[in-house]
Parts: C-alpha cells; sequence; structure tokens
C-alpha cells in the first residue's frame, strides 16, 4: 500500500512490485487496503508533524471526472504540506467560502494570513468568513499551493484519471497526506541529511502503521 502513495504508480505496477518479492495480492487487494488504511495512516503522520504556523496558502486546479469538470481546492501551510483537499462542482464564492469554512475545522486554528490568487471569490469569501485575517492576493505568492498539485497530476496519470468523486475525495485526502512525508526538499539537502531525514521518516512510518511494536523476522 505504502508503494502506491509514494510512488505514482497503478494498481497493476504495485501489483507487479509485490509479485516480483513473493508476495501475491489482486489489484482488488490493494484498492482495499488503500481504502481501509489510508486515511488513518495519513491522520497519523499528520499528527506526527510539527506546527504548521499562521500561514495559509489556498489554490484551486480543474480535474476532469468521468468527462466532467470538477475542482480541486487545497490549501497549504507555509512549507507545502497538504492542510485540507476538497472537490467541488464550481470555482464560486460559495466553493470558496466552504473551502475557508472547511479549512478552519480541519486545523481547528484561525490563520495570521491567507495568501491566493487573484480569484475573486477568494476576496468575497474571506470578508466574510475571516474578514479579521490578512488576506494577499497574488498569483507570484501563491507558488506554495500552485506546486502541490503535482502529485495529484501525477498520480491522475498513473491512475488514467479518477473513476468518481467520492472515490477521488477519498484517494486524494490520503495521499496528500502520505505522499509528502516522502517527498523532503531534496534540492535543499546534503546527501547525508538527506539520507538521515529518510531514515527518521521511515521510523515514523513504523511508529504509525505498528511494525516499530512487532518482533524483527529471523
Amino acid at each position: 500500500m505504502w508503494l502506491y502513495f509514494r510512488f505514482p504508480l497503478s494498481f497493476r505496477e504495485v501489483e507487479e512490485l509485490m509479485l516480483e518479492r513473493g508476495v501475491i495480492v489482486s489489484h482488488e487487494t490493494v484498492r482495499r487496503w488503500c481504502a481501509k488504511f489510508g486515511q488513518a495512516y495519513a491522520n497519523g503522520l499528520r499528527r506526527k508533524r510539527p506546527g504548521h504556523g499562521d500561514k495559509r496558502h489556498l489554490d484551486e486546479v480543474f480535474i476532469r471526472i468521468n468527462g466532467e469538470l470538477k475542482y480541486l481546492w487545497r490549501a497549504v501551510d507555509a512549507d507545502g504540506n497538504v492542510l485540507d483537499i476538497l472537490l467541488q462542482n464550481r470555482r464560486d464564492k460559495a466553493a470558496a467560502r466552504r473551502s475557508f469554512h472547511r479549512l478552519l475545522k480541519t486545523t481547528r486554528s484561525v490563520p495570521g494570513v491567507v495568501v491566493t490568487d487573484k480569484l475573486r471569490s477568494y476576496g468575497a469569501a474571506h470578508r466574510e468568513v475571516m474578514p479579521s485575517v490578512e488576506h494577499r492576493s497574488h498569483k507570484g505568492l501563491n507558488n506554495r499551493a500552485e506546486n502541490s498539485h503535482q502529485p495529484t497530476r501525477q498520480r491522475e496519470r498513473a491512475m488514467k484519471g479518477f473513476r468518481s468523486v467520492g472515490g477521488a475525495q477519498q484517494f486524494l485526502a490520503a495521499f496528500s497526506g502520505i505522499s509528502p512525508h516522502f517527498r523532503p526538499r531534496r534540492h535543499r539537502m546534503t546527501a547525508a541529511h538527506y539520507r538521515t531525514e529518510m531514515t527518521t521518516r521511515f521510523a515514523i512510518r513504523d511508529q504509525v502503521t505498528g511494525v516499530a511494536g512487532l518482533p524483527a523476522a529471523a
């Protein structure tokens, strides 16, 4: 299951990789693992992260699901960690307001600064939901949120598109919490620092999944 969330692989590719290691699983088994454990593991990893500061970056991107255009609203912190995602039919004021409300509920805190692009829906929703919070509306300042869409696009291509709104929401909610855990900013690290960081992250993964408490194999 971790292979599926960590890399832009399809179910079949994960199945083949497991087979190479002598583990026989079916396409449906991998899907059920992801549905059953994905969100719980993502929530566990989020709880292990340090505080996410008081700055929020919000952005939306279109996704086609069975030929229908939907919009994926995403909120990230200053480090690019995904705080919340929400699939909606529109990108109007009501959709932006719903995204703001959901972000406040998910993070359980009021941000100090909200950064968005120049979509007017953000400004209208901001004045209603959190008028006391500073709002910076500028496309160049919102690269954090825009870059966070890239893993989703990679996954979308690997899966040859999403089949349903509910399935996409369920998968992306877990994927956005797990995938970044294995994607530190490697371009800013030395090789030694990267190896140490990944060792720490795999140890955290073992704690979240309960593997750390199991006896070592002979």
